[in-house]
């Protein structure tokens, strides 16, 4: 599989949002050159797979698709991933998922050899395409390469957490055991839910009306904490006639070998992530923002 080199070619399609929107936003995603979609079983409970099927039935575009499998308790058998792709592959409308991954290292009733030996079987099969993980540690993404290399099969990607407000992938061995291992990395949550926009500001902590309201991050102490980022994501996004969410997407895709896939449930949100795309901050801004956001390696 060809893993697409940039940002915002990847829209995570979540569940909570009408069918008129989210085909607002997947028809915005191709408009601007968004071919490549991430989603999971466990998104919507399988609602958000059968709208993309939906979709996809619309277009006449090459559309790449990622989904997950959830190691659950009760699945210990190599069959349960064979069973759990034919539901995805019937909920998406295809015959085969260009990326299927695991969508987290839970291996306590199946074991890692298990689950990547069908996983690998699959392949053979022509179901998947490539394979990939989820929230997997260093040691955890060699024991699932090394596991996959004897069927003559790569991991494709490693979908974890990083942003600037979230850089331990830098620390704890993740980066760089990918790069050797050449995984590419897919970066959820790249805008830390919404910090990296600028929206939220300490005078307005007192505001919030969801799930925010009980995260620290969003306290008046919080917000003030990440001001000297967000105040140089302004000022680089002045330079460069974009928004700070959009510099911010820039430095994840200027680290080499990372994806970022920024959530987006609206036509509008597909755009302004797409403007990240086409230009490249330059090697000094990259080195100011490292430096003002070190602190959360």
């Amino acid at each position: 599989m060809r893993i697409p080199a940039h940002l915002c070619r990847g829209v995570r399609q979540g569940n909570n949002y009408g069918a008129d929107q989210l085909q607002a936003a997947f028809t915005a995603a191709l408009e601007v050159g968004i071919t490549f979609f991430d989603t999971a079983e466990i998104y919507g409970f399988g609602l958000s797979e059968e709208f993309l099927g939906q979709f996809l039935k619309k277009t006449n575009q090459q559309v790449q698709i990622a989904t997950k499998y959830g190691p659950f308790p009760w699945r210990f058998m190599g069959q349960s991933v064979a069973d759990a792709l034919t539901d995805s592959l019937k909920r998406l409308q295809l015959g085969q998922v260009p990326l299927y991954q695991v969508h987290w290292p839970f291996t306590f009733f199946m074991s890692q050899e298990t689950l990547m030996n069908a996983l690998a079987d699959e392949v053979k099969r022509g179901r998947i395409e490539a394979v990939g993980v989820s929230n997997y540690s260093a040691q955890q993404m060699r024991e699932a390469h090394q596991i996959l290399a004897a069927r003559g099969v790569p991991i494709a990607v490693n979908q974890v957490r990083y942003s600037l407000l979230t850089r331990q992938i830098e620390t704890n061995g993740i980066l760089k055991t990918a790069r050797e291992l050449g995984v590419t990395i897919l970066a959820y949550s790249p805008l830390a839910q919404g910090l990296l926009t600028g929206k939220y500001t300490a005078d307005s902590a007192n505001n919030l009306k969801d799930a925010r309201r009980i995260d620290s991050r969003f306290s008046q102490e919080g917000l003030r904490k990440i001001e000297p980022v967000i105040s140089l994501l302004r000022q680089l996004g002045e330079k460069h006639g974009r928004t700070p969410a959009q510099v911010a997407l820039n430095w994840l895709i200027a680290q080499g070998n990372v994806i970022p896939i920024a959530g987006a449930k609206t036509a509008e949100q597909v755009r302004q992530n797409a403007g990240a795309l086409g230009w490249r901050l330059d090697d000094d801004e990259i080195r100011l923002l490292e430096e003002v956001s070190r602190s959360y390696k």
